[in-house]
């Protein structure tokens, strides 16, 4: 099996039911979402915390779900690939029981005291990337399904506090960003 077809050699590629550019913003906004989904797996694979595992995972498959709407055109799509709301109320009621178990200080916090946490903190700044696309995106009417941008908008939340999770299951705490000795 071949694992290229050249058919995108011209810079093509297909949205299922047309031909478009490899520059159209659905297709970037593709690629956001691709990115955001294989920078969510590496912090799955440093995660300590099955919590953490767990999650990640499901998020992984729901961005799946998310690009398989949005790879259609509106004329092909069928209603068996649109993104429910209850996705997104599963996102927050997962945000809200790992917060409840994680106190955050009332700083800002550094990323990198764990390689779990600093994965996820960069799978988090990947996924509000991919939604500023998407937000772009729904502005030209591009954005089918309003649960799609409410998902994006949740996720870096949850991305968040895991990466709090991980970094105190390992070190106990967060860096501050503001300095506290200042001598």
């Amino acid at each position: 099996m071949k694992l290229y077809t050249a058919r995108g050699d011209r810079g093509q590629t297909d949205l299922l039911g047309e031909r478009v550019g490899k520059d159209d913003p659905r297709i970037d906004l593709l690629g956001e979402l691709d990115e955001t989904t294989s920078a969510i797996g590496l912090g799955r694979a440093h995660a300590q915390e099955s919590r953490s595992r767990d999650a990640l995972l499901t998020v992984q498959r729901d961005l799946y779900q998310i690009m398989a709407e949005l790879a259609f055109t509106d004329a092909t799509r069928p209603d068996a690939v649109r993104f429910p709301a209850d996705r997104v109320a599963w996102l927050e009621d997962q945000t809200d029981a790992i917060a409840a178990t994680v106190t955050l200080p009332r700083a800002f916090v550094v990323p990198g005291d764990t390689v779990p946490g600093a994965a996820l903190d960069v799978a988090r700044t990947v996924a509000r990337r991919a939604e500023r696309v998407a937000v772009h995106l729904d502005g030209q009417g591009q954005i089918p399904n309003p649960e799609i941008l409410r998902y994006l908008n949740r996720l870096s939340s949850l991305l968040f506090i895991l990466a709090r999770a991980e970094d105190i299951a390992i070190t106990g705490g967060p860096t501050l960003a503001k300095r506290e000795d200042r001598g």
